[in-house]
């Protein structure tokens, strides 16, 4: 896989609001935005108030300390950073790190992974199953071992699920396997009890009449066919309907995170720490915010710093987000989650590569099944 760099990541900072805003700020001038993006960087690695001396000796630049303090209060008045007490370095502010994401991020390379780190990505994903649960589980903790923050992982989910195939199976008496395989790539199996013993010829003609009336079908669809039906065939029809209602809704609900519990040490408060664990474990919030913030573009990096006005309950966090899948027929979310001075280089760059290489193991499973095959692979694969 290539290497990524700024000028090849598709990057935006989501909300019209903060769009709106940011037109509105004054302009910095080269060395203010140079003066900005080293105190970020600094602070990055030692979030604690940044002195000028600290940057002439850092980053040895060619200009006096008085220099500098001249630049930083005059950040200061435009907002970009602030000073947490008297005679104190400059801490950054949300407005400083939007900046900084939004025009400055393309001007600098975006951390580079190394080879060995490409390598072990590539390793850990390539080697499971596409859209496993093992693979979701991989991709979390490969975000999480190179950020060395909070990852997150949901799992590729179909536009819609229709229905392909199903099998009725006698077990004993009156119990019967159901078996239900989607286009979307799920497998289902539930054991259904029927008011009276059927025999297995039965079930088998059954079973073939829905797979010659019902491929390709949503849920309502599965319903309204179902209902011209025999009474077994009606019933049958309305349990798979039930069964795509539930993989609807069991799909949209599967994250995978990893690096909550090492992350949330790195907050200055409690406050937070709280947040990031909302946004892990309220599956319903995190949705929520993934609905509104990512576009369907394909790979797109998408930033969120403290809610940019808009979810004060993320006041105190920063999202890097992507879309993976392809376009149009199944789609994930790749994502980092931790404070504000987010290491955003590395976030970027590690979130990109990650949704690049799903995007690819998708793409090519779609690439080489026929379109009436594809979803045949069950999670047992």
């Amino acid at each position: 896989f290539k290497q990524k760099t700024a000028y090849e990541i598709r990057l935006s900072l989501v909300g019209s609001e903060m769009c709106i805003r940011d037109r509105n700020l004054p302009e910095l001038t080269q060395r203010q935005e140079e003066i900005l993006s080293y105190i970020i960087q600094a602070y990055t690695v030692v979030p604690e108030p940044i002195s000028s001396k600290y940057l002439v000796d850092t980053f040895h630049l060619a200009i006096s300390s008085a220099t500098i303090r001249n630049e930083m209060s005059a950040l200061e008045d435009m907002g970009y950073v602030h000073a947490p007490h008297t005679s104190a370095g400059r801490v950054p502010t949300k407005a400083g790190y939007r900046y900084f994401v939004k025009h400055l991020m393309d001007r600098q390379k975006v951390d580079a992974l190394s080879s060995g780190d490409q390598q072990w990505i590539d390793d850990r994903l390539k080697n499971t199953s596409v859209a496993s649960e093992q693979q979701m589980a991989q991709a979390a903790n490969a975000l999480a071992r190179v950020t060395h923050t909070a990852a997150l992982v949901t799992a590729p989910r179909a536009k819609t699920n229709r229905f392909k195939h199903t099998e009725l199976i006698a077990i004993q008496g009156r119990l019967v396997l159901m078996v239900l395989v989607l286009q979307g790539g799920t497998v289902h199996q539930q054991m259904l009890t029927l008011s009276e013993p059927i025999a297995q010829p039965r079930l088998s003609e059954t079973a073939d009449l829905l797979n010659s009336l019902l491929p390709n079908l949503s849920e309502s669809e599965v319903r309204m066919r179902g209902g011209s039906l025999s009474a077994l065939g009606r019933d049958i029809a309305d349990l798979v309907a039930d069964a795509m209602q539930r993989s609807d809704t069991s799909q949209s609900r599967q994250v995978y995170g990893d690096g909550l519990s090492e992350m949330i040490t790195s907050f200055p408060n409690s406050e937070g720490a709280q947040q990031a664990i909302r946004v892990i474990e309220e599956r319903a919030f995190l949705h929520m915010i993934l609905d509104d913030m990512l576009t369907p573009l394909i790979n797109q990096v998408q930033v969120l710093i403290a809610g940019d006005g808009r979810w004060e309950e993320l006041s105190h966090l920063s999202l890097v987000l992507s879309r993976y899948g392809v376009e149009g027929k199944i789609t994930g979310a790749v994502g980092v989650l931790g404070p504000t001075h987010l290491n955003y280089h590395k976030a970027i760059g590690v979130v990109s590569y990650v949704s690049g290489v799903m995007t690819d193991l998708l793409s090519d499973v779609y690439a080489t099944l026929p379109e009436a095959t594809v979803g045949e692979t069950t999670d047992e694969d």
